[in-house]
């Protein structure tokens, strides 16, 4: 396959960006998106040139490090896979193809294909654990939890913290983001005492970082690789009303 790439260039996160074209030629139609981009830069590095920079990782859809911005959509037009698990048999001979980051400014581009999402560990930080006694594992049965509360919180629980959502919205909200995390630990049993605080202090930082609002247009469910529901939004948005009633009156 012969492509033409119009790839996002920019040295450095005070730098002026820019869009180059390169020439991705003879390219396996079974290569992944990022090997295809490996390719690339093979060719830009036996020329002289300085490399494209992305993030990668574990190139098997777990991680949510390979976040890009491929035809003006977060990790390709593909639903449910991350950028690592697009193939370039997905795309016709001849092709340009557009590359770019993730667009929102609590995700700074730090060097062209390549964002600072630590606003989400920030976020995990003010709230996204609980507190229990260590020691001895204790038995998985000893703690009974409904089925469909199990579920909701391994739905949730798969969150990969990739920020698509974020990319998706016109917002820029994190609100599926922020909701996955609050969801999964507040449908456990081991989540309750600290239900309350945790949402208030992961929806507080939330705001603080300056992500926008949602207006339930559904562009993050849509852009998810992993598919989370924004049913767990709603959830959060009750939960957060509850607390902060709970907060002013109790």
């Amino acid at each position: 396959m012969n492509l033409t790439l119009k790839v996002w260039r920019q040295s450095g996160p005070q730098a002026q960006g820019r869009i180059e074209t390169y020439e991705a030629k003879d390219i396996p139609a079974e290569a992944s998106f990022l090997e295809m981009l490996d390719i690339v830069n093979e060719r830009i590095i036996e020329d002289g040139g300085e490399p494209i920079h992305f993030d990668h990782d574990c190139r098997e859809g777990i991680c949510g490090t390979c976040s890009l911005t491929i035809n003006g959509i977060p990790h390709g037009k593909e639903r449910g896979i991350t950028t690592c698990q697009v193939h370039m048999r997905k795309f016709s001979d001849g092709d340009t193809i557009w590359i770019e980051p993730f667009r929102a400014n609590p995700f700074p581009v730090l060097r062209d294909l390549m964002v600072d999402r630590s606003a989400f560990d920030r976020i995990v930080a003010a709230g996204g654990y609980i507190d229990v006694r260590t020691g001895s594992a204790v038995d998985a049965n000893s703690v009974p939890i409904p089925k469909d509360d199990a579920d909701s919180a391994f739905d949730a629980a798969a969150c990969i913290g990739c920020g698509a959502c974020v990319a998706a919205c016109k917002n820029a909200s994190a609100m599926l983001f922020t909701a996955a995390k609050v969801s999964h630990l507040g449908h456990v049993p081991q989540g309750q005492p600290e239900r309350d605080k945790r949402v208030l202090a992961m929806v507080r930082q939330m705001d603080a970082e300056s992500f926008g609002n949602c207006t339930n247009q559904y562009e993050c469910e849509a852009a998810c690789p992993k598919e989370i529901s924004v049913e767990h939004i709603a959830r959060m948005n009750r939960d957060y009303a509850k607390a902060v009633l709970k907060e002013q009156f109790v």
